[in-house]
């Protein structure tokens, strides 16, 4: 499983030659109502067996929650189901508003 530190993430998002990843968020509806990180798609986990098909396998792909334990089992998940280049946010948005984003809502 690989993971991500939300400073890598934050330098790969700002790089203008890399490769956008998409920034899938499993959290709850009311958690990514608070707050996300911008550009993310929210999919709540629950809803993941059904409808990972509908996400392009080959492009990379960044999991997110709020501390980092429902995404790194939704990633793994995707490395199981044929998902090559996936990585967990370490920390999640929690670590993400510590590291990066300090305005960023808490909870």
């Amino acid at each position: 499983m690989k993971q991500l530190a939300p400073q890598e993430l934050a330098t790969w998002l700002a790089d203008p030659a890399a490769a956008k990843p998409l920034l899938l968020d499993v959290r709850e509806d009311w958690e990514y109502a608070l707050c996300h990180i911008a550009g993310s798609k929210h999919q709540p986990m629950q809803t993941i067996p059904g409808s990972y098909g509908e996400l392009d396998a080959d492009r990379p792909t960044v999991v997110i929650c709020h501390h980092g334990m429902r995404s790194y089992q939704v990633a793994a998940f995707l490395e199981r189901a044929g998902f090559d280049d996936v990585y967990n946010l370490a920390g999640g948005v929690a670590a993400w508003a510590d590291a990066v984003d300090p305005a960023m809502a808490r909870y």
